[in-house]
């Protein structure tokens, strides 16, 4: 049997997902002892029954009972979820590195589509759309309410057609954005030189992943023999396949665990080891960039080069999606598939990731806005802010809101990569705890008026006030994904 691992933060359409492929019988035996469950599949029955004769207008049964399948599936968790023949189909196109689209990751949140990050040299990212950014409308049509799915196939067209989205960001009035659809035929990584070190981005994980990564240090090694270290950034990549993960660890490791699956039975365990061929940088220093967009197998690749001390890690907390998803082909993929969580992913410690994230060894923020988010909670996306996610299995919890260790100064050039600056000095200095530190930012922390007065307001040392903000000023997340 063929199985094929992806760890993502599962968007179809415009990303990737967790996924291992297994077969579906054709016929399944009824379990016996289910009475109640085939009193409620009765029930099924004649609702579908009753809405087919009695409904204001004419019904497609085939896409209700998609849309029930897909309900049912979904209210596990956020990551799981029922995908019909045409997203099948693009799934597998989005793992071989190649599709049609804008070139974003995309999530939904209270009935509207959320951005989680833009894809590197696509129209989505040229155009300045950020993670965070909810895009409400599609050429003057509504999304709000819209099944995600649909809301996907709604930006995907012919290469060359215009589209234009209307987007909602934090503090600022909702705008236009005039994009042109283009066919995404992603580059997953590629680099250059910063003085004497050398640059590896790694934006996610197809199929070609690996092979470019190894193009790409070969090249920067042959023309720059004298490379000091390494910064491998992996900021907004939301994963992709379990293998290349494993593979990227391994140019950097000479054998050992990179991760390990655990399912609901805790005696089954499955474990990834780094390849015993050498390190392909021959041991020069490294520091891995990552963000609150570094999700699932990006996590599997900084949680393994921070656990086997390998690589500092630079940047804020990661995203935290460290379940594994199994995608089963229902009827050979005729009738769709399933992607369904079966695992937990764990670093070479032991840590289970899953909602707590990887947490960075020296944190810092890009922008004095992305500290003040840090600082507000409330503000912060996150797989903890799934109200559905499931939970770390050893019981842990995201850290709370904070001040970042770092911000840029406010004198800091805003055209320069603040956190890929120190990232080069922990090369430079050797180490983190040997890098000096930069004075702590106080961000003003945002105030959120309920009816008790301020609320939400977090001081410095990430203790919240006794009064929380009110249930309608927490931002609550509800994930499909295409």
């Amino acid at each position: 049997m063929r199985k094929s691992l992806l760890i993502g933060v599962s968007f179809f359409v415009l990303g990737a997902a967790t996924v291992g492929l297994v077969d579906h019988p054709a016929h399944a035996t009824a379990p016996t002892g289910h009475a109640e469950t085939f009193k409620m599949l009765e029930l099924f029955g004649d609702v579908l029954t009753d809405i087919d004769a009695q409904y204001v207008t004419p019904v497609d049964n085939k896409k209700l009972i998609e849309a029930a399948i897909d309900g049912m599936v979904t209210s596990l968790d956020p990551h799981s979820g029922y995908l019909n023949p045409d997203d099948y189909t693009d799934m597998q196109d989005q793992t071989r590195g190649a599709y049609g689209g804008l070139g974003l990751e995309v999530t939904s949140d209270e009935g509207a589509v959320k951005i989680i990050s833009p894809i590197d040299d696509t129209p989505a990212a040229r155009a300045g759309l950020q993670a965070g950014d909810y895009i409400t409308s599609i050429d003057g049509k509504s999304l709000i309410g819209l099944p995600l799915n649909d809301a996907v196939k709604k930006m995907r067209g012919k290469a060359g057609e215009p589209i234009t989205l209307t987007i909602v960001r934090l503090g600022k009035d909702p705008f236009e954005v005039r994009l042109v659809r283009e066919v995404i035929d992603v580059k997953s990584a590629k680099g250059h030189m910063e003085g004497d070190y050398g640059y590896l981005r790694v934006s996610g994980f197809d199929e070609t992943t690996t092979d470019q990564a190894v193009a790409t240090i070969k090249d920067l090694q042959a023309k720059n023999p004298h490379i000091k270290g390494w910064v491998l950034d992996l900021r907004n990549n939301p994963g992709g396949l379990l293998d290349q993960a494993v593979s990227i660890s391994s140019l950097f490791l000479d054998g050992g665990e990179v991760v390990s699956q655990r399912g609901r039975n805790p005696k089954d365990i499955e474990r990834y080891n780094a390849r015993s061929d050498g390190d392909m940088l021959h041991g020069a220093p490294m520091v891995v960039l990552i963000n609150s967009g570094t999700a699932s197998a990006a996590e599997i690749v900084s949680g393994a080069l921070q656990d086997r001390h390998r690589a500092s890690i630079v940047g804020l907390t990661s995203f935290g999606k460290g379940s594994v998803q199994t995608v089963i082909p229902l009827h050979n993929g005729e009738d769709g598939a399933l992607k369904l969580t079966t695992a937990r992913y764990y670093t070479p410690s032991g840590r289970s990731i899953q909602k707590t994230g990887i947490e960075p060894d020296l944190e810092v923020a890009a922008t004095a806005e992305q500290a003040q988010q840090v600082a507000n909670d409330a503000f912060e996306f996150s797989e903890a802010s799934f109200s559905n996610a499931l939970n770390a299995d050893e019981g842990k919890v995201r850290r709370l809101a904070h001040s970042p260790a770092e911000s840029p100064p406010a004198n800091y050039d805003a055209k320069k990569d603040f956190q890929l600056q120190r990232a080069l000095d922990v090369l430079k200095y050797g180490s983190v705890a040997a890098t000096p530190k930069l004075p702590t930012p106080k961000p003003k922390l945002a105030a959120l008026i309920t009816p008790h007065g301020p609320a939400g307001v977090i001081p410095p040392d990430g203790v919240k006030p006794s009064d929380p903000p009110s249930d309608d000023a927490t931002p609550k997340a509800d994930a499909a994904h295409p």
